[in-house]
């Protein structure tokens, strides 16, 4: 049984059962607290880049990027949780308002000890942080599996599978410096696994149109780093007249490639990428797969600063390998889209000049210009999808399969 949002007369000061929301409800958009809830994670990702800009310019690149993919890690996974959440089973009332800050608390927590993480390989302020993220997750679960109905299961298992991992992580903190990474790996997957597993337990219901906006909305939070970064270089090359061309020349250009990237990632319609058949698969796919691309916009930036320091001469890196974070996280964030939104929304022009275009992007290191030959593809880029609108109707999916209702939403 689905229910209407609630009106907005609602009195706050008693609670609302939380029964599962309707899919289908018309002009369904993201809560005020939804964007409250996001302004934490700007925090984070800022952070999170300005600690990885740290390590690839002293040339601790091997090291920098796994720090980052595990902090990111934590950062995405716990916005996707409340997001998923959030379309099946938001209330708006003062208890599901209290759990989502006290979840705004822990990203804080969380954010406080990424530098730990990359300096010291300390990760006692970050799983910190990210279990008081998660135990108010399972509380939000718990509250909802008195009303969940036919979703019960689910909602039970969701609460179960996250309390047994978050007891992992903190005994993870026991463990030998050596193996943590392993360890790392193996629950970051038991993570993963828990929306797969409890989705085989009861369908939870998703609006498509919610889920692809917040989606946009965090590609946006991402995408504005990058354009904090042209601002840094702008800002250089005010303090370094011998510089100060090619460090202009850097702001510009990160602009235009940040705005080709926001239209390469807004070009398809996103909610066909989920479907409207509510086949798990698809929306693990265009959940899961995000990680990459809003891991590539967040590295995106801290790529562009490096930059900054390799024109004023004050990194570890050479030339090419400066110019290869910028490229690499370009051609992954290209690549991502293309993979889980525009591929079975284009003809076959865009869906070989898109991935091709990534491609190209990777050859920026070998032009003595920095960015230069990126942001010449990714206009070409552009301009190919502007000639070329996504086709009325998706294409069919190569291999069908019974439709099945289910979403990752731990």
């Amino acid at each position: 049984m689905t229910r209407v949002s609630p009106p907005e007369n609602l009195a706050r000061s008693r609670l609302v059962r939380m029964s599962a929301r309707d899919p289908h409800e018309p002009g369904r958009t993201a809560s005020t607290l939804e964007l409250f809830f996001d302004l934490v994670f700007v925090v984070a990702v800022s952070v999170a880049s300005v600690q990885l800009h740290h390590a690839l310019t002293e040339g601790h690149v091997g090291s920098g990027l796994a720090s980052y993919g595990m902090v990111f890690f934590a950062i995405w996974w716990a916005w996707m949780n409340f997001t998923w959440f959030a379309t099946s089973f938001d209330t708006d009332d003062w208890l599901y308002r209290v759990l989502t800050i006290v979840q705004m608390s822990g990203v804080l927590v969380l954010a406080a000890g990424i530098e730990s993480v990359f300096t010291e390989r300390d990760f006692t302020v970050v799983i910190a942080g990210y279990v008081v993220m998660r135990v108010a997750m399972i509380a939000q679960w718990l509250r909802a599996s008195g009303t969940a109905g036919p979703t019960r299961g689910a909602t039970r298992a969701y609460a179960a599978g996250i309390a047994v991992v978050q007891v992992c992580w903190l005994a993870l903190l026991a463990l030998p410096e050596s193996v943590q990474g392993a360890a790392w790996v193996v629950l970051a997957a038991a993570e993963l696994a828990v929306p797969v597993a409890a989705e085989t337990r009861g369908r939870t219901p998703w609006h498509p149109h919610h889920i692809t906006e917040r989606y946009g909305l965090f590609t946006l939070i991402l995408l504005g780093e990058s354009l904090l970064a042209s601002s840094n270089a702008i800002i250089e090359a005010l303090h370094d007249e011998q510089d100060l061309a090619s460090l202009v020349s850097v702001a510009v250009l990160t602009v235009v490639v940040t705005a080709a990237l926001w239209w390469v990632y807004f070009w398809p319609p996103h909610h066909r990428a989920l479907g409207h058949e509510g086949r798990l698969s698809r929306s693990l796919r265009y959940g899961y797969a995000h990680y990459f691309v809003f891991a590539a916009a967040g590295a995106f930036s801290a790529g562009i600063e490096v930059e900054v320091d390799a024109i004023t001469g004050h990194t570890a890196l050479s030339d090419v390998g400066a110019s290869f974070t910028v490229t690499v996280p370009i051609a992954v964030f290209v690549l991502g889209v293309w993979w889980i939104a525009i591929r079975d929304n284009a003809d076959r022009v865009v869906d070989t000049v898109v991935p091709v275009g990534a491609l190209l992007v990777l050859l920026d290191p070998v032009i003595p210009v920095p960015v230069t030959l990126t942001a010449v593809i990714m206009v070409a880029v552009v301009v190919v999808l502007v000639l070329h609108p996504p086709l009325s109707e998706p294409r069919a999916p190569r291999a069908r399969r019974r439709p099945r209702r289910g979403a990752p939403a731990s």
